[in-house]
């Protein structure tokens, strides 16, 4: 099948292009109104289905050759976005900025999804949170709301994630520091008068300490883009991973899908500075006492395996002030987050109303510090 009609989903009663229909497992024809079922795919254990790959291999680029696929990609000029075209399509609009793009004149050879998480929220659902979260915020433009408001479609966008799995065993050095009280005298003034009283110092007793912990991670979840703020994707949480199913292009209908931007190798780095964080706290519980110190941390990483995902993001670009500005919405939750232009004027007004209530309470409170002994609507 060659790239260009690779993903295509021509409705079997007209003809016309099918989507999938969020938090359902059908395609819909927007033309006629068929549906038809996505074909349901045997799993017979999540791990295989899933499609879970050695590490090791992945980062040796040693992997089957049906662990990849030819995409139809381009590179956004503005913010780096590998933007995937599906169907016939040629060009489109940068989901993470607005920017024009236009697919180029080849396919790329790209590592395939394993699996993916459905779109459950429709975009008018998605509208809706977004509304609700841009209406708690202050200061902003009152435009926003009515760019919001007036309808313009927003993005469902599949975007890339890494995840990865592993036994850890971790020898760790370190000490183990208990409190202990000691009274002392110290003088104090009460009423003006000085007086001895006695008070308890807290001191810490420390002790050497050593020992290993172990513990098994699933799917640790890394971003694998780097067109949006580390921070919005990271905090676009919880998600529900149980709900994974295995890569089926029909799931993309009528969607936009977006490559990946951090290598496996970055992907498995960070992976490994979560896992850290969860480690030190295993430590600092196997060492106890009152408070812990953390000489050194030596773990050994075995069964790694990682798998590479897509998750469905809604999103919308709003251009103000000559800058761009991306909202997303959590599509399977409902979670929102994104960056805030501000109104200055609105900032402005506030400091104006803030200053002129506190110079009227200064007044009421003193009439003097104007100038004026007595107000005069009181004369």
């Amino acid at each position: 099948m060659a790239v260009t009609d690779a993903f295509h989903w021509p409705c079997d009663s007209c003809g016309a292009d099918l989507r999938y229909a969020p938090g359902q497992t059908e395609l819909v024809c927007d033309h006629c109104g068929h549906v038809q079922a996505i074909p349901a795919v045997a799993a017979p254990s999540r791990a295989r289905a899933l499609g879970e790959h050695p590490l090791l291999q992945g980062l040796r680029d040693d992997l089957p050759i049906g662990a990849s696929e030819d995409v139809r990609s381009t590179h956004c000029p503005n913010c780096g976005a590998v933007v995937e075209f599906q169907g016939a399509n040629h060009a489109t609009e940068c989901p993470f900025c607005d920017t024009p793009v236009v697919v180029d004149s080849g396919s790329h050879r790209r590592l395939k999804p394993q699996a993916l998480v459905p779109f459950e929220l429709t975009e008018t659902q998605a509208r809706s949170q977004l509304l609700r979260w841009l209406g708690s915020l202050w200061f902003a433009p009152n435009s926003l709301l009515e760019y919001t408001r007036a309808g313009r479609a927003m993005t469902g966008v599949y975007a890339p994630f890494w995840t990865f799995d592993a036994s850890t065993a971790s020898q760790y050095r370190g000490q183990r520091g208990e409190y202990y009280y000691e009274t002392r005298n110290v003088t104090v003034t009460v009423n003006g008068r000085q007086e001895q009283r006695q008070e308890q110092v807290q001191k810490t007793r420390w002790y050497p300490a050593s020992g290993q912990v172990a513990r098994n991670f699933d799917d640790v979840i890394v971003m694998a883009s780097t067109s949006l703020p580390r921070r919005l994707g990271e905090e676009l949480t919880p998600w529900d991973l149980g709900k994974l199913v295995p890569y089926s292009p029909d799931y993309l209908a009528g969607f936009q899908a977006e490559g990946y931007t951090v290598t496996l190798a970055e992907a498995n780095s960070t992976a490994h500075e979560k896992m850290a964080q969860v480690i030190e706290g295993d430590v600092r519980r196997d060492i106890g006492g009152d408070v812990q110190q953390i000489e050194s941390v030596d773990t050994r990483y075995a069964d790694e395996t990682f798998k590479h995902i897509l998750l469905p993001i809604w999103m919308a670009a709003y251009k103000y002030g000559g800058k761009s500005y991306r909202f997303l919405v959590n599509g399977q939750t409902g979670e929102v987050q994104g960056e805030r232009p501000y109104s200055w004027w609105k900032i402005g007004f506030a400091i104006l109303f803030a200053v002129i209530l506190a110079l009227g309470l200064a007044y009421l409170r003193d009439p003097t510090l104007f100038g004026q002994a007595t107000p005069v609507w009181m004369n």
